[in-house]
């Protein structure tokens, strides 16, 4: 019995390390858990994704073509921000990524495949050169991103990633955590360019500079984001 505790707190320890996005938040309003985020494989054991090539980088889905029960109403220009069970607890940058349901599809049905996401935010670290390199998020509960202004109107998957560096220094040891949220948007411009669209997976590598990654030792003058830059309008 003694030992079967130990291997519970174990356990807990381990699944405290690690982190969900399961809710949104619009407008001062939380969703209920997955309302509008589709369940993800990690929502009891938090772990992340460390295949960079695996099927479960496109939204790691716990059930891959069960789209979540609602779709949000976000009007351009307006946040939209995803709470963090329990926070991001490691350091690394995080991501946002949009990909438009095709005509006949809405954000519920769409399955994100094929050259069809662009990125709208990326972070990046303070601190590089120095033993005190941090990154805007770690620590934090809620993340949050701008819808662009200039977005063309429609249904769209919202793709949150988080890359954790601690353990990223040999290959499959950066962490990836990942949601995407079910979207409507109104208002915008149309005016903004996508530039050249990519898959997910297919966007990354696993040697990516951004993916294989010494943190710690020797200590790191500079980090170069994964993927494709973000689109501005």
């Amino acid at each position: 019995m003694k030992w079967s505790k130990s291997l519970l707190l174990l356990a807990a320890s381990a699944a405290e390390a690690h982190y969900t996005f399961p809710q949104s938040v619009l407008n001062g309003v939380t969703s209920a858990e997955w309302e509008n985020i589709r369940e993800t494989e990690n929502h009891y054991s938090h772990g992340p994704v460390q295949d960079v090539t695996s099927p479960s980088m496109t939204c790691y889905e716990l059930n891959p073509g069960t789209g979540a029960p609602t779709i949000a109403a976000v009007k351009a220009g307006e946040n939209f921000t995803f709470t963090v069970d329990p926070d991001i607890s490691h350091p690394g940058p995080i991501s946002f990524w949009l990909a438009r349901a095709p005509s006949g599809q809405t954000a519920a049905t769409f399955d994100g495949k094929g050259e069809v996401w662009f990125k709208i935010y990326q972070d990046g670290p303070s601190g590089l050169g120095t033993s005190s390199i941090t990154w805007p998020t770690q620590g934090q509960k809620e993340v949050s991103v701008t819808i662009p202004e200039c977005l063309a109107d429609g249904d769209y998957l919202l793709r949150v990633e988080h890359i954790a560096l601690h353990s990223a220094s040999t290959v499959g040891g950066a962490q990836l955590y990942i949601s995407c949220a079910q979207i409507t948007v109104s208002g915008g411009t149309g005016t903004l360019g996508t530039g050249d669209l990519v898959a997910i997976p297919g966007a990354y590598s696993a040697t990516d500079p951004g993916i294989l990654f010494q943190l710690y030792w020797p200590i790191p003058t500079s980090y170069v984001n994964p993927g494709p830059p973000p689109v501005t309008c």
